[in-house]
């Protein structure tokens, strides 16, 4: 129940509990189709990024929209660590990526609400990618700092959010959060539709 405050704040806290809810499972299959390379081209999107023989982290990776296409960009000596908070998208992840041939070059996982569970990962990360994703989560400084430590020391971290569902205030917010995580910011990624920031690990972290 809300408190009534008047109409504008109303709108605003409705719109704060929206932005964290999670996006339903049963439309990974709409996110996953190949409909939705006319908007994200993933090859496109993750060229300039990712090289042969990385290993890449993919948060809220649904069923595989971005995990798939990058599997194939890193080649069978790569690995893809594909994290979803929901067990029917990772069902249908390993699902698509056995039919595609890539499952040795994935490994898909289920997390907690308050946490990656990427402990194991520490320091092994290449690139990791957060699409969509950021808006939905209420512990944003947890999670950045989770993303941080799995980066190696030149890893990148790609940060895009939905243009649609975030404003722009919202977003210089979250990457002011980040920067307190420890990343900084290296440039201003064209996405269609969204908002979007490549980091790196800041060296001078205390």
């Amino acid at each position: 129940m809300y408190e009534y405050s008047g109409p504008k704040v109303l709108q605003l806290k409705r719109r704060n509990e929206l932005s964290h809810r999670v996006c339903p499972w049963w439309l990974g299959y709409f996110l996953a189709s190949p409909i939705r390379r006319f908007l994200y081209d993933p090859e496109e999107v993750l060229g300039p990024y990712i090289k042969e023989g990385m290993s890449v982290l993919d948060m809220g990776c649904g069923m595989g929209f971005f995990s798939l296409p990058i599997a194939k960009m890193i080649g069978r000596s790569g690995k893809v660590f594909c994290i979803d908070l929901q067990e029917k998208m990772i069902e249908g992840l390993v699902k698509r990526a056995k039919k595609a041939g890539l499952s040795e070059r994935i490994e898909a996982r289920t997390c907690r609400q308050n946490s990656l569970g990427v402990k194991d990962l520490a320091g092994e990360i290449d690139f990791a990618l957060a699409f969509a994703l950021v808006h939905e989560v209420p512990d944003k400084d947890r999670l950045f700092s989770e993303i941080y430590d799995t980066l190696r020391h030149d890893g990148k971290f790609l940060l895009v959010e939905p243009g649609g569902h975030v404003s722009k205030k919202d977003f210089e917010q979250t990457i002011s959060t980040a920067q307190g995580a420890g990343f900084e910011s290296l440039s201003e990624v064209k996405v269609r539709r969204s908002h979007a920031v490549l980091f790196c690990r800041r060296t001078d972290k205390k």
